[in-house]
């Protein structure tokens, strides 16, 4: 990993990456909204409203995704101060809370007409709302600290401890007794779901990671351009 360590060389690496992770994000959100709207079927007990599902679902799955990748790279700042870590952190904390938003808002949107409410104070729906505060923590931890290397330490801490909530959040609907439908796509005995359903769920999926590869690496990038600028003017003055 300490090969990326410099700056320009990650630079370097990230511009090659990114057109491609921009191309591949269009790709498959064009090709999974298409079948998500058009070629998969309505739900034979929720009908059209089944389609949410193509939107909530990935959006829940990047919601852990990137805060499991916070923790790793805040446990990555802390135990070998990779100059890059944090910054990483940083960079993916904004998208990483803007699809626990948006997992929150679409799940309140399904919910409504199939539980006849737009929220309920169940295990998963709880877990998740914790996960989006753990988001919003964490950037305003990091921005309360006058120095900056102080800020970074303590969100990192953070970051590790919140990641405490990412199994509760993945087993707390066979833990507990919840409304929340159990696991359909991720189980030992394979997928439940049709796979006509399947299949523009999975684009869906890889169309949010590949958009979130090209938001991280564009963030970073500005991250590394910012703190350049601040060194010089640092210098300057």
């Amino acid at each position: 990993m300490h090969r990326f360590a410099n700056p320009a060389r990650f630079q370097r690496i990230a511009r090659r990456v990114m057109p491609f992770a921009a191309a591949a994000a269009v790709l498959f959100l064009g090709v999974g909204l298409y079948f998500a709207l058009f070629a998969s079927p309505a739900d034979y007990q929720q009908s059209e409203t089944v389609r949410i599902m193509y939107i909530h679902v990935p959006a829940a799955w990047m919601s852990v995704f990137v805060y499991a990748s916070m923790a790793l790279s805040s446990a990555v700042a802390l135990i070998w101060r990779h100059p890059l870590a944090d910054l990483a952190t940083r960079a993916a904390a904004v998208p990483g809370a803007a699809f626990t938003l948006l997992c929150l808002v679409t799940g309140s949107l399904w919910g409504q007409p199939m539980w006849g409410t737009w929220w309920v104070w169940d295990a998963r729906l709880t877990s998740v709302l914790v996960l989006f505060f753990l988001y919003l923590g964490y950037l305003a931890l990091v921005d309360a600290f006058d120095d900056p290397e102080r800020g970074a330490k303590a969100g990192s801490i953070l970051a590790l401890v919140g990641a405490v909530n990412l199994p509760i959040i993945k087993f707390s609907v066979d833990w507990w007794n919840t409304l929340h439908q159990p696991a359909s796509v991720f189980r030992m005995d394979g997928p439940t779901i049709d796979p006509a359903m399947l299949r523009p769920l999975l684009l869906m999926a890889l169309g949010f990671t590949a958009f979130f590869v090209w938001v991280l690496l564009l963030r970073l990038e500005t991250a590394i351009l910012d703190r350049k600028i601040r060194a010089v003017e640092e210098r300057v003055s």
